[in-house]
């Protein structure tokens, strides 16, 4: 386990170290080997840390970021308060973290968006929806477990390609899509509980109108 442990720290220094690389080459063997020459190690060390390549790197890059974007968001006090503001709060942390190595993520998607690479893309973006949910303590065990992860798993797409394009000062586009995007949500969350609650009432007044019955 301890071997594991280290072996999993070591992988996330020089994928670390090698995001100013991947800046310029891509997600390649040439910018991980770099990656761990910066980090002081044998150039051919990337290949063993790293068998499956620069797939791999990337799986490795966006489990770390999941990572961080939890740590970052339990440390905020006060904690945000309700799901909108957790999410809110975690799409911050993440791009905020990101910010230094923008161009890196870029390439990131672009690799992801290959067909070839889609059941890597979804499983990524998978996991990080579920850790968002998962600060906002939510613990659905029943259909909306899954519509509130497609919903947001939407939403943190657009507003990562937002992100990746924004050039305004202190990526206020990027904010204001994201606020825009939970605003509609909430309105269709009310939107679909006003319906049931009229759909509920409907149906006690058929059971008293002859038209109906």
């Amino acid at each position: 386990m301890v071997e594991q442990e280290s072996r999993e720290r070591l992988r996330e220094i020089v994928l670390e170290a090698a995001l100013p690389h991947i800046a310029f080459d891509g997600w390649t063997v040439a910018a991980l080997r770099a990656g761990a020459a910066a980090a002081g190690l044998e150039e051919s060390e990337a290949t063993v840390l790293f068998p499956r390549g620069p797939l791999e790197a990337i799986e490795v890059h966006m489990t770390l970021a999941d990572r961080h974007m939890i740590e970052d968001v339990s440390a905020l006090d006060p904690q945000p308060r309700g799901a909108a503001a957790m999410v809110r709060a975690a799409c911050h942390a993440r791009l905020e973290r990101h910010a230094p190595h923008r161009e890196a993520v870029r390439r990131a998607v672009a690799r992801l968006s290959l067909p070839q690479n889609a059941p890597l893309a979804l499983r990524s973006l998978y996991r990080t929806v579920d850790a968002i949910w998962l600060l906002a303590d939510d613990r659905s065990t029943d259909f909306s477990y899954y519509t509130k992860r497609a919903t947001l798993g939407a939403i943190y797409a657009a507003v990562l390609q937002v992100w990746l394009n924004d050039r305004s000062e202190d990526l206020s586009a990027t904010w204001a899509f994201l606020d825009r995007r939970l605003e509609e949500v909430a309105i269709i969350g009310k939107t679909r509980s006003r319906l049931q609650r009229c759909g509920a009432q409907l149906s006690r007044f058929r059971a008293f109108s002859p038209r109906f019955r």
